[in-house]
């Protein structure tokens, strides 16, 4: 194996380097009054701003970058209908009968909404829809994934569980004890899709701004005055939705969730004899370990995969090549292509893995549904928030809501899971 595998677009995602939608916006000038303003025009906010136009009121999306910056342009591009680490019984459990059944529906249905929207609009973002695969990595992993699957089919869900043979055959990688299938989920080209969601969004009525960073958001009256550098914006409501590229806009907001740095790879288009073997359905997948393996093919047959960086351990232009050596090791692949693109992002984790939206004042809201599960989720909550733009409260919406909760000791907390990441290095080898 390359000791050092070329790398063509370090620092640029592979979604940003392919897309054929290459429009840009207009950065905001003077004033405007809306019903909602909506800061960042990622997943939530472009949603959002589709739901709420549709509506027939009137919508400004402010982003700071482009259409797609942050997350929303810097992840694998996976579509998952479930919850990160947590399961239906749980949630319910946890949230009551009620609106722990609320919020499962809204996951559950997500992955639906996403893919409507791909139809509905003719957005073009390579969408592929036959399957999430979430195989497991030990005899534990894999009754949690049996329940799993049994917990989702109860509930009308296209969910399987699969036994080892099946897993091999799905994915092309041995050495795993069985794992699941949600047949709804699927995978597509992140920034294509978002772009698309912009376009729709301004067919509708909305109009999106880029390069027009807020710096202030001040009450008068009954309206919100949000100012930018060239222009300001007078809002009846305003949606924060930067996920974890917000911090300097709230410091208190910063404070409620935990900003996990996550680094991707692509390389360089398999040999067709070679991409047969991995994934012939299409599917992504990512399992069950603590540093779990994350697997997909693009159009050009590129593999694309992820991890994280250990804190304080060699320098991060280093962890593509680690993870390129991983993708390799885990593949069983003797001559394994170059290294073509590697990237990174920032997620928003919370305390315990659900989507929520947070109460900033009268007609203020931030919401929060990524956890690793950031493009389903994100969609879906920008159609209910458009409920709630629209006259709804947001006590009534599927989703948690509350005042911020600042996580205790965040100073320390937020560098946790990649300080934890030999422990869960460990825990993963022991467990096999």
């Amino acid at each position: 194996m390359n000791a050092s595998p070329r790398q063509e677009g370090h620092g640029i995602s592979l979604w940003q380097a392919i897309s054929s939608n290459g429009r840009d916006w207009p950065a905001l000038h003077g004033g405007i009054c809306v019903d909602l303003a909506i800061i960042g025009a990622g997943f939530t906010g472009l949603s959002t701003a589709l739901h709420t136009a549709e509506k027939g009121l009137s919508v400004a999306v402010l982003e700071a970058e482009q259409v797609a910056w942050g997350a929303t342009g810097r992840n694998a591009g996976f579509v998952v209908p479930n919850f990160a680490k947590r399961d239906p019984n749980d949630i319910v459990a946890q949230l009551g009968p009620d609106r722990g059944e609320r919020l499962v529906d809204f996951a559950a249905g997500s992955a639906d909404l996403v893919f409507g929207l791909i139809k509905r609009h003719g957005i073009e973002c390579d969408a592929v829809r036959n399957g999430w695969i979430q195989p497991a990595h030990s005899p534990a992993a894999l009754e949690k994934t049996k329940s799993r699957a049994t917990q989702w089919a109860s509930r009308g869900r296209p969910a399987v569980a699969l036994d080892d043979k099946s897993v091999t055959e799905l994915t092309g990688v041995r050495g795993y004890a069985g794992g699941w299938m949600d047949r709804s989920g699927g995978v597509l080209n992140p920034v294509e899709y978002a772009r698309g969601l912009a376009d729709a969004a301004e067919t509708a009525g909305a109009r999106i701004f880029e390069h027009t960073r807020v710096s202030s958001i001040g009450r008068i009256g009954d309206e919100w005055l949000l100012k930018t550098v060239s222009g300001e914006v007078s809002a009846g409501k305003v949606l924060v939705a930067t996920n974890a590229y917000g911090g300097a806009l709230n410091r208190t907001l910063a404070r409620t969730y935990v900003p996990l740095k996550v680094f991707q790879i692509a390389t360089a288009p398999l040999p067709r004899e070679t991409r047969a073997r991995f994934l012939p359905g299409g599917q992504g997948f990512g399992d069950t370990r603590r540093n779990l393996f994350t697997l997909r093919l693009d159009k050009e047959n590129r593999l694309i995969s992820g991890g994280m960086h250990i804190v304080g351990i060699g320098a991060e232009h280093r962890v593509p090549l680690a993870i390129w050596r991983r993708l390799a090791r885990e593949l069983e692949l003797k001559d394994p292509p170059p290294l073509q693109f590697s990237w990174s992002g920032l997620a928003a984790i919370e305390p315990d893995f659900l989507p929520r939206l947070v109460d900033l004042g009268p007609g203020l809201i931030a919401g929060f549904a990524c956890n690793g599960r950031g493009i389903a989720m994100t969609t879906a909550m920008g159609k209910v928030l458009a409920d709630w733009a629209s006259g709804a409260d947001a006590r009534d919406l599927p989703l948690p809501f509350a005042p911020p909760s600042p996580i205790p000791f965040h100073a320390m907390v937020r560098y946790a899971p990649n300080a934890m990441l030999p422990w869960s290095l460990l825990r993963d080898r022991l467990e096999r």
